[in-house]
Formats: C-alpha cells, structure tokens, sequence
C-alpha cells in the first residue's frame, strides 16, 4: 500500500505543478484541504476514493491518472501486482488495470465489492460515459432516481454527468470491471 502511495502522491505533485498550481490555489479548486494535499502529495496519506475523486474533479484529470506508471509498447497486467484503491472501509476494492492516457481517453478498472458495500459517485463531466460488465455476483446501481440491477455476463452503459451509486446487496461478492471513457481533450476530463 505504500508503494501506491508513493505513486499518488507523485503524480498528484507532477499534474499541479504542470497546471502551475500551489497546495492553496490546489486546495480551492478541489475542496481538499492544503494539509492534507501535502500528506498525499509525500505518499504520507493514503487518500479514499472520494478524496480522489474530488481532486481529479477539481483539477480536471482522470481518476486514474494518480496511479500512472511509466509504460512499454505492450502491457501485461495482473490483479495480484495491483495494489487496490480502498473505499467503503476495505469493502470496495478499485485495481486500475490500465491507467488514462491521452491517446486513447479511456481508463479501464476492475472492482471488487463486499457483500453490503455502497458507493456514491459524484456526477462527472457532460462529455464522460461510463461502462460497466459485471464478471460475477449481481451488481445492483441507482443512476439518479432509476435502480438498476447487472447480473453476471450482463453490461451496462451510461452517461455519468448524474450522481450514480454501485452497490452490493448480495451475500456473494460482486466483481465487475469498470471502463469510463472521456470524449474531449485531456483537459476536460472528469
């Protein structure tokens, strides 16, 4: 967990300073507060997903840009070498399987939920679209006022500029993989 760290916190430090920000003028664009952007940005705080979120928001970066490592040509990834972002206490587990890029405007997750786990999402950009394929256990989601419930082998795709919550209300875990796809530049994201 301490590697992901490292790596959040230098990425976060590389997209402010690129967008030549201060930890104050970082703080107001994001709700976060400076100290705790410092602790992150020295791989002292291992921050949830909503902080994340909230951060990507406000800089305007994809969620998985925190977990960027350098890459080859080709990339062979395994859950096993991930270390997960936790949420919900340690009953949501987010692996970023392969991270945001320029070239290709799409992050692709794989998320595991606990029997019981709920996560809210804040609405992201007009421009995002969000798929998700359930691979095992029954996915149940709220997408504004509509409930909605993915079976195993069963896909769905929506626009994610409307609050939206994955939950799990099964005994058995859930497990589904989670691709969001920005449509304009990079600088548009979220």
């Amino acid at each position: 967990m301490k590697e992901l760290s490292e790596v959040i916190g230098k990425n976060l430090k590389e997209i402010r300073k690129k967008q030549n920000l201060s930890l104050d003028e970082t703080s107001r664009l994001t709700g976060v507060s400076k100290p705790m952007l410092g602790q992150i940005e020295r791989g002292q705080s291992n921050p949830t997903v909503s902080t994340l979120w909230k951060i990507a928001t406000g800089l305007k970066v994809p969620f998985s840009e925190f977990m960027k490592k350098s890459t080859a040509d080709y990339e062979i990834v395994s859950l096993k070498n991930i270390d997960p972002v936790l949420e919900c206490g340690e009953d949501m587990k987010i692996y970023t399987m392969f991270p945001f890029n320029n070239e290709e405007n799409f992050e692709i997750l794989y998320i595991k939920l606990e029997s019981g786990a709920v996560h809210k999402s804040q609405k992201h950009r007009d421009e995002v679209k969000e798929y998700v394929f359930v691979i095992d256990g029954v996915l149940h989601m709220k997408i504004g006022s509509e409930n909605l419930t993915i079976k195993k082998g069963e896909a769905l795709k929506f626009k994610a500029n409307i609050d939206h919550e994955y939950s799990n209300l099964n005994k058995e875990e859930c497990f589904f993989q989670n691709i969001i796809v920005y449509q304009n530049t990079h600088q548009n994201q979220v």
